[in-house]
């Protein structure tokens, strides 16, 4: 029997994109006339058809259960059409075009503990690595870092207190996968590794263990006429990735896990350039569960940022108004000589080269 086919196979990746996309959105697509923020956490854009489409954004725990899931596929069901998407922040958002169920999604989704927020000058949720529920390289447990972040800043996720948005990634190392935000935290190890020669020929492929340093710090060698490797500790920046391709070479550590403060960061070209962060705060301890230390650095810079920030000023744009002096006397944080560096020489300042050296 001959049946006419209807579908189109992928052979591998994700589907289209625009199989997901709300109708409002697939049938104006490209064709916005302007967008509006009513409130924290709800956006209505309006397209030049005259359509109006209503989103609401809520915050999610930093892993979702599948009961939670459920529950939220049941609310786009009942209020947007069964269409919502997870953003790379972690927030969750539902659309519609009908205005009478967005304050009915706002009841239900904060009644099962999802704030409402993170649109507008205010404080987004956390843009983060996973830490030690997936990676295998990372200083410390990035989930519970961002908790006790988002906890702290829970009523500045929900209202608009801000000159502008502020935007928060937390990395769980120094390869820094949560990427540049106005405020960037970023685990580090802080000693080199330590190779444990007993065992790490029968556990690791040592050509592989060498191969996987950035920065060819790690060496074939024989100890006690075994296979082994050795770390040139010039060379080594601290990464961790020697770690996940051979657990012998030992590197975590909770002492020599710190965390440092980066601000400034920008990805966007609105209004400035996009930016690097800049170091203002570093060797904080990595304290679980509450990271009390960090969370008290985050708080003085958001304290001084609220009474100095122009309206719509990003947090960099900031500091580039009042000047990096100006900075750490409002925040009351410690400048230290080695903090500031523009990435220029970077080569010389954070022993990073895309040659290997021998």
């Amino acid at each position: 029997m001959n049946v006419k086919r209807t579908w189109k196979t992928v052979e591998s990746g994700p589907h289209d994109y625009q199989e997901a996309l709300h109708p409002v959105v697939k049938k104006n697509y490209g064709k916005w006339k302007y967008h509006e923020l009513p409130k924290p956490g709800i956006l209505k854009h309006v397209a030049e058809s005259g359509d109006t489409l209503f989103t609401v954004r809520a915050g999610t725990p930093r892993q979702d259960s599948v009961d939670l899931i459920r529950r939220l596929c049941d609310i786009a069901d009942k209020y947007a059409n069964g269409y919502l998407r997870f953003t790379v922040r972690n927030n969750v958002e539902f659309m519609t075009p009908d205005e009478e169920n967005v304050e009915l999604m706002v009841k239900e989704l904060e009644a099962i503990g999802l704030p409402v927020g993170g649109s507008g000058p205010c404080v987004s949720s956390v843009a983060h690595t996973q830490g030690w529920l997936h990676c295998d390289i990372p200083a410390t447990d990035g989930s519970g870092v961002v908790k006790s972040i988002m906890d702290s800043l829970y009523d500045d996720f929900k209202n608009w207190q801000m000159p502008s948005k502020v935007r928060l990634s937390t990395s769980c190392c120094a390869i820094n996968c949560g990427g540049q935000a106005d405020i960037a935290i970023v685990v580090k190890h802080t000693r080199p590794p330590r190779v444990n020669h007993e065992i790490i020929a029968n556990t690791c492929e040592l050509p592989k263990a060498v191969a996987c340093c950035p920065v060819a710090a790690i060496r074939p060698t024989v100890v006690n006429n075994k296979q082994s490797v050795m770390v040139d500790h010039k060379k080594c920046m601290y990464c961790g990735a020697c770690f996940g391709a051979c657990p012998a070479i030992e590197i975590n550590h909770p002492e020599h896990s710190k965390i440092g403060v980066w601000v400034g960061g920008k990805n966007s070209n609105a209004r400035s350039k996009p930016s690097l962060g800049s170091l203002v705060a570093h060797n904080l301890p990595n304290n679980p569960p509450r990271w009390p230390e960090v969370n008290e650095v985050i708080r003085k810079i958001l304290t001084a940022f609220k009474k100095e920030g122009r309206p719509w000023e990003r947090l960099g744009e900031w500091i580039d108004r009042v000047g990096w002096k100006h900075f750490f006397e409002e925040t009351d944080l410690i400048f230290e000589k080695d903090m500031i560096d523009s990435y220029r020489h970077a080569r010389t300042t954070f022993n990073q080269s895309a040659h290997v050296r021998f």
